[in-house]
């Protein structure tokens, strides 16, 4: 588990993020659940694009390079849908809806990945 920042605006998006590493990890993602709790995320390296095909509640999507920037922000993502391509991501975090906006995260800050 590891802990967001968003350095930029000193805000914490997430205190309990889970990586998805392994193959099934990345494929099973959030499907089977029923929401995301507060300060939860969870990481997908060299992701750049996602879904949310299947789930059953909304998310807020970050796209960053590998130096920590934000991309791309996608706010309350409905489910079945597909976002947008984000070419140069490195990785990319699913957090509860209204995350972002909450803390006021935007294109060209820099999220802080630690533990």
């Amino acid at each position: 588990m590891a802990r967001l920042v968003n350095v930029t605006r000193g805000a914490v998006l997430a205190t309990d993020a889970h990586f998805a590493m392994t193959g099934r990890e990345r494929r099973r993602g959030l499907l089977g659940r029923d929401s995301m709790n507060a300060g939860e995320a969870m990481l997908f390296p060299r992701r750049r694009q996602v879904h949310t095909f299947g789930m059953r509640f909304e998310i807020d999507v970050l796209f960053l390079d590998r130096a920590g920037k934000a991309l791309r922000c996608v706010h309350n993502m409905k489910s079945w849908r597909l976002s947008p391509w984000a070419l140069r991501a490195r990785a990319t975090i699913e957090l509860p809806a209204g995350t972002l906006g909450r803390s006021g995260t935007e294109v060209s800050d820099i999220i802080q990945i630690g533990h």
